[in-house]
This record gives C-alpha cells, structure tokens and sequence, in this order.
C-alpha cells in the first residue's frame, strides 16, 4: 500500500494538504455554470433505471462509471464528471430507488443486490472494463462488484466508502440510528417530508461537507429541486429507509463475506479518498481500508467531509487521472514483456 501523503501529525496519521497536480494534468476549476448532464432511462433485465452520460472530447477515452451514496444521485457527480471529460468518458447511475430512478422491480435494497445491478448493466451495455468510482453506499457496493467481476473493472476509486463502523462519534447525524428502530424509522421520514425541500438541502449539505457555505448556490437550488421531484415519488421515503437498513446489515456480516475480507481479495489498482472531516464514516477507517487492500493508494484531503467529489472534485479528478494514468502504465509494459 502506497500512501500519497506528503506529511505527517503528531499523531503519526496520514495527511496531504493538497494534490499539486501528481501526474501534470491540467485540471480546471468547476464551471460554476455547468448543469447536469443529460439523463436517459435504460433497460438492465427487469428494472429501469436512470442513466446521465458525459461524452469525452477523447475519441479513444476510457469509460469510468459513477456509483453515488444514499439519498444521492447521479447528478452527484456533475462536476468530477466534467473535469475528467478530457480523458474519460462518463455514466452516473442512479440506483433504484434513488434519482430519477423507481425502486427495485424485485424490492431487493441489499448491497449485494445493488452489485448485481451494477454487474447485469456493465454486461448489457458493453462499457465494461470501467474505471468504477463509488462513494459512501456506492463504494460498499463497488468493493463488491470488484471481488465478483474483476475483469469488468480497470482501476476502483473509493470516496469514503461505508464500511463497517457502527460506533456513535461526536458530530455524526443523531438521527439515523433512530431509523434503524422499526415503526420509529418510517415516522421520522414521515415527518421530514413536512420540512421545506430548501432546508432539506441545506440540512444535508451541512451533514455531507466540511464547508457547506462554499456550494454555489446554483447546486443548492439544484439539490432542493431534485428533494421537491421525489417528495412526490410515494415510494421514495421506504426506498431510503430500506437502502439504509440493507447497507447497516451488510456490516454484520462475518467471514469470507464481509466486507474486510472482501478488500483483502480485491487486485486491481485502488485509489482510496477520504475527508478528513467526514461525519459519517470517520477518517479514521481509511488508513485500514487502504492497508487491507493489496494494491492502494491513499488520499486524505484536509477541510473536507463526505462527499470529496463534491467539495474537492479538483484534488478528487487530479488523483483519479494519476491511478488510471499508473494502472495504463502498467498494462502497457505487461503487454510489451509479453
């Protein structure tokens, strides 16, 4: 395992300030104008799911394949999506249930199912093998798409991803154990759908970001949109609600299953992201992620929280483009010693 920091603490933990450019790439600022990119509904088997593509000026780009958290969307990765565009070509999936996507045909909200999803649609559309980039839910469900299908994945990107960590943390969101309680769960959502969708944003932008008062209003206004649209969608509070109970049992599994034996099996080249002040799965997880996997790399960027694509998409695209650039690398002198 290869840590990309530059420094230490006191403590003797990881830390990079900043990302100055690690493979030369030219990475821009985000187009504060930039909308969301173009959605389609596409057909894997039984479901129907929602699908924002963001073409490459490269006609020889790779794909990558976006994966978002709970109570997110595809549109969760406008901005990483758009700095990236030069070298690769993108697809943001909203999974069942969330987005504009309607719940499982099957009502299967379990990580495994959602991998199995992600898998029956890398087969289908022929993308595959992808760059996978997944954060929080999305990146539980990444790891196990690449334990099951390797072949389908060129290099795997986990933005705190959420794995295994029930233990309460000063500063964590009081309410979500509160939605594990059967009958107490569906009333809490019950009652913030009541909660006008601009305050929802913004209540949840503050939970997600270190610095929520640097998100561009144009986001804010977008976020609360998307809040509006499925306060409509009857099904959309049990969809969270059973997202996030599948995602709580997938922590309780042990054995060759769970999710750090799972890490330990991945090989493909790995970049793991964190925030150092994430809120909802503590930074103190990443240095063992990264350790248990085989072939890592390990980014910890300062002042920022949950969502690193979000808050930092330049140091998140700059990182990306260095592991994609290495694992290149790789299989090209592979194939010339072949």
């Amino acid at each position: 395992m290869t840590t990309t920091s530059t420094r230490r603490r006191a403590t003797g933990s990881p830390r990079l300030a900043e990302l100055a450019d690690p493979a030369g790439y030219p990475v821009a600022a985000p187009d504060p104008l930039r909308e969301p990119w173009p959605a389609q509904e596409v057909e894997v088997g039984a479901e129907r799911i929602t699908v924002r593509s963001t073409p490459s000026t490269d006609p020889d780009a790779e794909p990558v394949l976006y994966l978002h958290g709970l109570g997110g969307a595809s549109t969760n990765f406008t901005d990483l999506a758009d700095l990236l565009s030069p070298w690769l070509t993108g697809q943001a999936i909203d999974l069942p249930g969330f987005g504009r996507s309607g719940p499982p045909a099957d009502g299967d909200y379990t990580i495994s199912g959602r991998a199995r999803l992600v898998i029956d649609y890398l087969e289908r559309s022929g993308h595959g093998p992808v760059h996978l980039v997944g954060n929080s839910m999305g990146g539980a469900i990444s790891i196990q798409v690449a334990d099951r299908r390797p072949d389908l994945i060129h290099t795997l990107t986990l933005i705190s991803p959420a794995v295994p960590d029930l233990r309460l943390r000063r500063g964590s969101d009081a309410l979500l154990p509160m939605l594990l309680v059967p009958g107490i769960g569906s009333r809490l959502l019950a009652r913030m759908e009541h909660v006008p969708p601009e305050r929802r944003a913004q209540a949840v932008i503050e939970l997600c970001f270190a610095h929520p008062e640097r998100v561009p209003p144009n986001r804010l206004a977008e976020a609360a949109a998307e809040l509006a649209i499925r306060r409509d969608y009857a099904w959309a509070g049990d969809a969270f609600l059973r997202s996030f109970r599948g995602l709580v049992r997938s922590y309780l599994v042990t054995g060759r299953r769970s999710t750090w034996r799972t890490l330990a099996r991945i090989e493909v080249p790995t970049l793991v992201i964190w925030g150092e002040q994430d809120r909802l799965v503590h930074v103190s997880n990443a240095a063992r992620v990264a350790a248990v996997l085989p072939d890592s790399r390990l980014l910890v960027l300062p002042e920022v929280g949950h969502t690193a694509q979000l808050e930092d998409p330049v140091s998140t695209a700059r990182a990306i483009l260095a592991l994609t650039t290495r694992a290149n690398d790789g299989r090209t002198g592979a194939d010339v010693a072949g």
